[in-house]
Parts: C-alpha cells; sequence; structure tokens
C-alpha cells in the first residue's frame, strides 16, 4: 500500500501544535485530525500514546514488563480497550468489517459486528472475509454457515462442517446442522422432480421426498442417484444434533431415500452406525417417540456389545445421550456409570457425569461412585453440586 499523499500545510500545522501545546492536548488534537480523516492506524495509535501520556508514563512502550501499580495497569487496559471500541466501530460503519472485528475483539462486544454481518452486501471481493469473520471467528456462524451454502455450494461446506464444525457442542452446531439439512433436501427434492417430470412427462403430485420415492422403484435403477452420496450420507450424521420436529422428519426422509441406493453408495459407519440408514432411522424415530423401545434396545445391544478401548466410546455415548433426550435422565446416569470405564476418555456426545447427575437432581450416585475409584475431585464435585442445588 502506497502512503498518503499529504500536504506541507498538514505537516506544518502539526508541527505547530505539537511545539505549542503540552504533551496531551498536542495529542487530542492529532487524535481528532485522524478521527476526522478516518485514518484508523494513525488514530489507534494515537490513542495509545494518550494512555501512556496520562499515567506519566514514557510515551515509548519498552518491550519489556514494566512495574505499573494496579491502577496504573487498570487504567491503560481500560483505555486500551476504549480507544479498540471506537476505532473498530468506525471500521465496521465504513463496511470494513474484517477489521473493524480485529479491533472490536479484545472489547468482548460481538453485537455490533453482528449487527455488521446481517446488513452487509456480499459480493466477490468481501465474501471470503465475510466468512471468516462470521464462520471461522464465530462471531455469527449461522449467517457465515449460510453464505458457505450459497455461494461455495455443498461440496466446500460438508468438508467445512466436517473438518472444523462437527466438534463444536451440539447447541452450537443446531443451527448450522439445520441450514445444511434444509439444504441437502431442497436439492435432492429438486434434482427428484426433474428425473421424474423428464420420464413422465410431468412433475409429481406428491408433496414430500419419501412420497415420490416410494412408489418409483425406477429412480434408483441401474445404480442411480440424484445427490452426491456422501454429502447425503453426512448431512443425515449431522442431523444427529437437531431436536425439532419438521427436520427430524426431513431427516427421516433422507434416510428413506439412502435406503434405496446401490449398497455400494451405503458407507459403512463406525458403530453403532454400522449400517449408516437403518441405524439412523432407529435413532430419528425414537427423538420422534416412534417405535421408542425397539430403537432403545438396538442401540443398548450395540453398546454393550462395544468394546469402549478398542472402538471407542460413540456406542455407548449415543445410547446414554438418546436415553437422556427422552427424559431419562436416571437411566442414562445408570448406564454411564456402569458402561464407561473410570479414566477412559470419552467424545462429548452424551452428558458428562454431572450434567447427568444435574438432571436426574441426584449426585449421591455419582459421589459413590467416585469414593470407589478413589477419585477425590469427582467426590467434591458431587457433593459440592449437590450442596449448591440444596440451597438454591
Amino acid at each position: 500500500m502506497g502512503c498518503l499523499v499529504v500536504s506541507q500545510e498538514v505537516f506544518d500545522q502539526f508541527r505547530q501544535q505539537i511545539q505549542s501545546l503540552e504533551t496531551e492536548a498536542a495529542i487530542d488534537q492529532m487524535i481528532e485530525y485522524f478521527r476526522q480523516e478516518k485514518q484508523h492506524f494513525p488514530l489507534f495509535e494515537m490513542f495509545k500514546l494518550r494512555a501512556r501520556a496520562r499515567l506519566g508514563l514514557p510515551l515509548l512502550f519498552p518491550g519489556v514488563a514494566e512495574n505499573l501499580t494496579e491502577e496504573q495497569r487498570n487504567q491503560l487496559e481500560d483505555a486500551l480497550v476504549e480507544a479498540c471500541d471506537e476505532v473498530g466501530r468506525m471500521l465496521l460503519d465504513e463496511g470494513k468489517i474484517r477489521e473493524g472485528w480485529y479491533y472490536l475483539r479484545p472489547v468482548g462486544d460481538k453485537t455490533p459486528v453482528i449487527d455488521a454481518l446481517q446488513q452487509a452486501e456480499v459480493d466477490e471481493e468481501n465474501l471470503e472475509d465475510l466468512i471468516e469473520v462470521a464462520l471461522y471467528e464465530g462471531v455469527a456462524p449461522e449467517i457465515g454457515f449460510r453464505w458457505m451454502l450459497e455461494h461455495y455450494g455443498t461440496c466446500n461446506a460438508v468438508t467445512t462442517y466436517e473438518q472444523q464444525l462437527a466438534g463444536l457442542p451440539p447447541v452450537a452446531q443446531q443451527p448450522l446442522a439445520a441450514l445444511l439439512l434444509d439444504h441437502v433436501y431442497d436439492e435432492l427434492r429438486a434434482t427428484v422432480i426433474a428425473d421424474i417430470a423428464q420420464q413422465e412427462g410431468s412433475d409429481p403430485q406428491e408433496k414430500t421426498l419419501s412420497e415420490m420415492i416410494a412408489i418409483r422403484d425406477w429412480l434408483f435403477a441401474n445404480s442411480a442417484y440424484h445427490i452426491d452420496t456422501s454429502h447425503l450420507a453426512a448431512t443425515v450424521r449431522f442431523a444427529r444434533v437437531l431436536n425439532d420436529e419438521a427436520h427430524l422428519r426431513k431427516a427421516l426422509e433422507l434416510v428413506a431415500y439412502g435406503s434405496q441406493l446401490d449398497p455400494a453408495f451405503q458407507y459403512e459407519q463406525t458403530p453403532p452406525f454400522t449400517e449408516l440408514y437403518p441405524s439412523h432411522k432407529s435413532y430419528f424415530q425414537i427423538l420422534l417417540n416412534e417405535e421408542t423401545e425397539a430403537g432403545l434396545a438396538y442401540f443398548r445391544e450395540k453398546a454393550e456389545a462395544s468394546d469402549i478401548r478398542r472402538e471407542g466410546s460413540l456406542a455407548i455415548e449415543t445410547y446414554i445421550e438418546l436415553l437422556s433426550r427422552l427424559g431419562r435422565h436416571d437411566e442414562a446416569l445408570d448406564v454411564a456409570l456402569k458402561m464407561i470405564p473410570a479414566g477412559v476418555h470419552t467424545i462429548g456426545v452424551a452428558p458428562s457425569l454431572i450434567e447427568l447427575s444435574q438432571k436426574a437432581n441426584n449426585f449421591e450416585r455419582l459421589a459413590k461412585f467416585s469414593q470407589e475409584q478413589g477419585d477425590m475431585l469427582g467426590y467434591a464435585t458431587a457433593l459440592l453440586f449437590a450442596k449448591r442445588n440444596a440451597e438454591a
């Protein structure tokens, strides 16, 4: 970036002001100039100088720890946060969201950045920067993921979800999984309708994907498919974090479609989802209170047959999670205490022992279990949570 062309008059004015005024007053004049000229970096640097001048500190930061009092340190930090806030908001007002966020990040207030993202006009020049702030910086993941789907397509969105978003807590994943599910469902439904229209001469009368495919086996003849089958499988997996009936119904429709694909496209997964679509059918039906006991029996069998040290904890955690999501927290806690050996790492699919105890409103079992394991921290934690609950 080239230097700004500044007239000699401005330099002369700077010299006159700085030489004729006290230091703080001169800095104030410089701040006002850079504020009016919307020169953000110089403005921020002047804010830093003013903060040090007001505290009687050398204007040049020495680059090593300074011997500051606690009051001086707090005042310096407050001044810098205030400077970050002003400069960041100025940048947002100018549509420079990425740069504004970098200044506002230390402030800890995402609200103005979210507002700016919601009002942003996306184009080829700013798309990448906006997605970086919204999605990868975690300011507004749902907005960023929607832009990714709209502008980069399903493949990039699925890859990003798999690599960077699948490890988020379920509550953080839910709006993203819902966006992906809606997108893939609509994409698949549209291609199925187009295929039917081409073969039958008119659009189908049926409204849902399930209804369309139920009476048309020929849609899957000769290993045919209407969407990238790996995208379909991933979307079904990600949909496990969802709770609302409308999305669970859509997930079941994707399962119905996937179940009719050539076996080569029904990818084997980690237990308990070895048979991808049948197992997910049971999973979503359980959450919809359909075939609940039969479904739970299936996942209980998978959990009991799982070697947690060799296969990992997914099968056991899935069974615990399903029990908890059905409100059967006591049963979920019992299973967790029995099936997950002490010291074995879990992947966070199921609620933790302390969360299950909280939901079951029973910490005594966890305290007893911790005592048996010689776990003093677990024992103390359980008793403390029990005490706090009793005081509430």
